[in-house]
């Protein structure tokens, strides 16, 4: 039996950072509708911190404490499980009490502390491919993470950096890194992504999106990653890549 068939794909999909009320309450709602309609495994992601912005003066969120109450309650409220980053290791044991996932941003999957530290957690642990690594090159992540406890580990592919505020994805690394691990998703929204190309900001172009995650499809992904918002263009954080809520169950739709 092969991988596709052992392993059902699942979504993940929510802002990128903690915005109000309305838009977590918005974005999860229709999580939920998704998942009852359309049969589906569904995780609702939103981080509390972006502490990797391009500029001081972006929004990077509430911050931990208060972020973590939020996530809290999208999870009691809608029953969805939930996904976010940390970027510190003294963050892992605190987050795992509300998390389901513990993420690893992509400039920091070569941290071993920050690594071990979400693997004792027992939770599971999404490790997103950095810009700068080949699939082969998470073999390592993934061994400090299984090594330290971790049973359940995903691999994340998000691009890779040529050149100058731009990403280009080698769809190759999709099965490269299920020799690794079953779970690889594709960041349909971050890969389109421009990094620093705005002014301070990233830029990206959402358009985009659904090719990507087709494509990834092809190449064997067992998982889709869409930030999603109401209001993409009023998005606090990564807007001009972020998928429109109401445009999700299209994309979807075409994966399943």
């Amino acid at each position: 039996m092969n991988i596709e068939e052992k392993v059902k794909p699942l979504f993940i999909a929510g802002p990128c950072v903690i915005e109000s009320q309305d838009v977590m309450d918005a974005v999860a709602q229709e999580l939920v509708r998704l998942r009852t309609a359309l049969g589906i495994q569904i995780y609702f992601k939103a981080s509390f911190d972006k502490a990797n912005r391009t500029s001081l003066h972006s929004y990077r969120g509430p911050g931990m404490e208060k972020g973590l109450q939020i996530l809290s309650d999208v999870k009691n409220r809608f029953r969805l499980p939930v996904l976010t980053d940390i970027h510190e290791s003294a963050q892992a044991a605190p987050v795992a009490e509300v998390a389901d996932v513990l993420q690893i941003p992509a400039f920091l999957c070569r941290q071993t502390d920050l690594l071990v530290a979400a693997a004792k957690t027992g939770r599971t642990v999404n490790i997103k491919k950095a810009q700068f690594l080949s699939g082969l090159d998470m073999q390592f992540p993934v061994e400090k993470c299984r090594e330290a406890g971790a049973a359940d580990i995903w691999l994340t592919e998000r691009g890779t950096m040529f050149g100058y505020n731009n990403l280009v994805v080698d769809f190759r690394n999709l099965p490269l890194m299920k020799q690794f691990t079953p779970r690889v998703i594709m960041d349909c929204t971050h890969s389109v992504q421009r990094p620093g190309a705005a002014g301070g900001k990233s830029g990206g172009d959402r358009k985009f999106v659904p090719a990507m995650a087709l494509a990834a499809k092809a190449f064997g992904a067992t998982g889709y990653f869409f930030e999603v918002h109401p209001n993409p263009d009023l998005a606090l954080s990564d807007a001009p890549n972020t998928l429109h809520l109401k445009d999700l169950e299209a994309v979807i739709r075409k994966l399943i």
